[in-house]
């Protein structure tokens, strides 16, 4: 009969017992999920430390030009690298410098009307002699025979005219497709394509088919590269844009660089 009455008291103190180990256990969990959490927080900012993420002052945009980054690098590795691979192991090697000589020849034409824009006659007029020499006996620009010639090969754009001009760079921006890019490069890019002899070519299927092989072109010539910079950046984005804006001031006042 006392087994009977006893029975409900230790029901009672079972049902404590499980509820105290519960709230133990609840509280260990949210002791260690804190833990884990700080020391989360903690790696973040070291990490944030070491390669200055999200406090570059000039580069206040960081989170769309992370996310346009990875959609870049994403189309690049789907598409363009596959691609060019493809294009380097089956096109003959001298092709591929016929067809890069023969679109920096149609850029040598900008290259000097920009150097003459920011006041290097010079260097304009040796653009122009480099454009005729190697139109004329070139063969349309897929032989360079201004090079050893003495005249030396400049890549100037309108971004670079309007830095010379005083315009700052602004922030930095990454573009679809065309990428890393300054808020004043962004601007002057619609004149850059504008001022390309090449997109004036007709008809219009040879002026596309011209557009894909100088991409897939310029794009095989640096895979070397590309595999160089997944092996030794800690981070992707933060190693070009560095490299990007450091390479840009060194091109707009070299006298700086």
């Amino acid at each position: 009969m006392n087994a009977k009455l006893s029975l409900p008291g230790s029901s009672r103190l079972m049902a404590l017992l499980v509820l105290m180990l519960s709230m133990m256990l609840s509280a260990c969990s949210t002791v260690k999920m804190d833990q884990i959490k700080a020391k989360a927080d903690q790696t973040l900012d070291t990490i944030s430390t070491k390669t200055n993420i999200g406090k570059n002052p000039r580069d206040p945009l960081e989170g769309f030009n992370r996310v346009m980054f990875n959609f870049n690098d994403n189309v690049d590795q789907a598409v363009l690298q596959p691609v060019s691979r493809v294009y380097r192991d089956v096109t003959p090697g001298f092709v591929q410098t016929g067809v890069g000589n023969f679109f920096s020849n149609i850029g040598d034409v900008w290259n000097a009307v920009n150097n003459l824009l920011q006041g290097k006659v010079g260097d304009s007029a040796s653009d122009f002699m480099r454009f005729a020499l190697n139109t004329t006996f070139g063969l349309g620009g897929f032989l360079d025979i201004g090079s050893p010639a003495g005249l030396t090969k400049h890549k100037e754009d309108f971004g670079q005219t309007l830095g010379r001009w005083g315009v700052p760079s602004g922030p930095y921006l990454v573009l679809p497709v065309f990428g890393s890019s300054t808020l004043r490069d962004t601007v002057a890019l619609p004149v850059d394509m504008k001022a390309d002899l090449w997109s004036y070519k007709e008809p219009l299927y040879i002026r596309n088919t011209g557009t894909v092989i100088r991409l897939v072109d310029k794009r095989a010539s640096v895979l070397d590269a590309g595999s160089l910079i997944e092996e030794a950046a800690l981070d992707k984005y933060v190693f070009i844009r560095d490299a990007y804006l450091q390479r840009r001031a060194g091109q707009i006042n070299p006298e700086q660089d």
